[in-house]
C-alpha cells in the first residue's frame, strides 16, 4: 500500500521503531534490564515478535526499521509472514548506514555511514530481499546538511525511479543541523516535483530545535515522523528530579506517556515512534494519546530544553550496551 498520512495513522498516531530490538547493542538507556540476558538472534527475534504482536493489537500500524538495525528487517519480515491479517501494516525502512558490529554489543564500530549511489543500490536490493513488495517507505538514513543526497543528481534520479515504482521516498535527519537539512530537502526536486514525501527527525522535550522546520514540512504536504521522543530513554531515566518527573507525580501519569503526549500536541507530528524494548514499555507509550496536558503543563516541560549542540554532544557520548 502507498505510504500516506491517512493510511499510516488510521488506527493510531503511534508507530513502532525497531532500532533497539534488531541488534544486541544500542544506545538506549536501561537495556541491561530491558532485554534478555543472552541476546542471541533467536532471543531477540522472539522479543521482536512479542512487541510487534502487542503493538498491532493496540492499533499500531506503522513499523520502522533500517539496514543498520542488525537483523530488524529480517525479523519484521518473518513476523509479517506469520501475521497475514497485518496486510494493513505500513512498512518503512532506511538505507545509508551499514551494520558492522557482527552481532556484538561491544563492537568498536557498530555502523558506517555512506550516502553514495552504490550503497543505495546495494542496500535497496538487500531490503527487498527481506521485505519484497511490503516496502512502503524508503528513507535516506540520518541526513545532515552536507549529505550527498541533497546535491547528487544521479542519486536523486535513482531515488525518483524508485518512487515511480510506488515506493515513497523520505529521509531521516540527525545532529544539530536538523533544521537546515530538513529545509534543504524540501527544496530538492526531480523533473519539477518534490523528491522527498516524508521527513523523520529527532524531536523531544530536550531537543525541540527541529520543530519549526518540521511544521514547514507538514505545511508543504510531507508526512512528519518523530523519532527519539524519549531521547533514547533519558527522559524516563532522568525524570526523578526534573519538571517531567514532578508533573508525572502530580498527574499520576508515567513520564514516558507525558513526554510522548507533549510531542503529539504538535499538529505537525503525524506519527510518533515508540522505541519500546518490552511489551510493558509499549503499553506505556501507546497510552500517551490519552494523557491530558494543559498549556500550563507544556510551559513547565519547556524548561527541559537544552541547546541542540549540547544535546547532540551528549547523545554522541552515550555508550552502546
Amino acid at each position: 500500500m502507498p505510504f500516506n498520512r491517512p493510511a499510516a495513522v488510521s488506527a493510531t498516531r503511534i508507530g513502532l521503531g525497531l532500532a533497539a530490538l534488531g541488534r544486541p547493542g544500542y544506545i538506549n538507556l536501561g537495556r541491561e534490564s530491558d532485554l534478555p540476558a543472552e541476546r542471541t538472534a533467536e532471543a531477540m527475534e522472539a522479543r521482536v515478535r512479542a512487541v510487534l504482536d502487542a503493538a498491532y493489537e493496540r492499533g499500531v500500524r506503522y513499523f520502522d526499521v533500517a539496514r543498520s538495525y542488525g537483523r530488524a528487517e529480517e525479523f519484521l519480515a518473518g513476523w509479517l509472514r506469520s501475521r497475514p491479517e497485518a496486510d494493513d501494516a505500513v512498512i518503512g525502512s532506511k538505507w545509508g548506514y551499514t551494520y558492522t558490529a557482527e552481532w556484538r554489543a561491544d563492537a568498536t564500530v557498530h555502523e558506517v555511514k555512506d550516502h553514495s549511489l552504490a550503497t543505495f543500490e546495494r542496500q535497496l536490493a538487500e531490503t527487498r530481499g527481506f521485505l519484497g513488495g511490503r516496502l512502503d517507505l524508503y528513507q535516506v538514513h540520518s541526513v545532515t546538511p552536507d549529505s550527498p543526497v541533497l546535491t547528487d543528481r544521479a542519486l536523486q534520479d535513482a531515488l525518483a525511479a524508485l518512487a515511480a515504482e510506488g515506493v515513497t521516498i523520505g529521509l531521516s535527519t540527525s545532529g544539530p543541523g536538523q533544521p537546515a537539512a530538513i529545509r534543504a530537502a524540501l527544496r530538492v526536486t526531480v523533473d519539477g516535483g518534490p523528491l522527498f514525501s516524508s521527513v523523520q527527525a529527532t524531536y523531544n522535550l530536550l531537543e525541540p530545535s527541529a520543530g519549526p522546520a518540521l511544521a514547514e514540512a507538514h505545511e508543504a504536504g510531507r508526512t512528519v515522523i518523530v523519532k527519539e521522543a524519549l531521547a533514547n530513554g533519558r527522559l524516563v531515566h532522568e525524570a526523578a528530579g526534573s519538571p517531567l518527573g514532578r508533573l508525572a507525580r502530580e498527574t499520576g501519569t508515567a513520564p514516558d506517556a507525558l513526554a510522548i503526549a507533549a510531542v503529539l500536541r504538535e499538529p505537525w507530528a503525524d506519527i510518533v515512534l515508540s522505541g519500546a524494548a518490552t511489551t510493558g514499555q509499549l503499553d506505556g507509550n501507546v497510552s500517551a494519546p490519552a494523557a491530558h496536558l494543559t498549556d500550563g503543563h507544556v510551559e513547565q516541560l519547556s524548561a527541559l530544553a537544552v541547546p541542540a549542540t549540547d544535546y547532540w554532544r551528549h547523545r554522541s557520548a552515550l555508550p552502546w550496551t
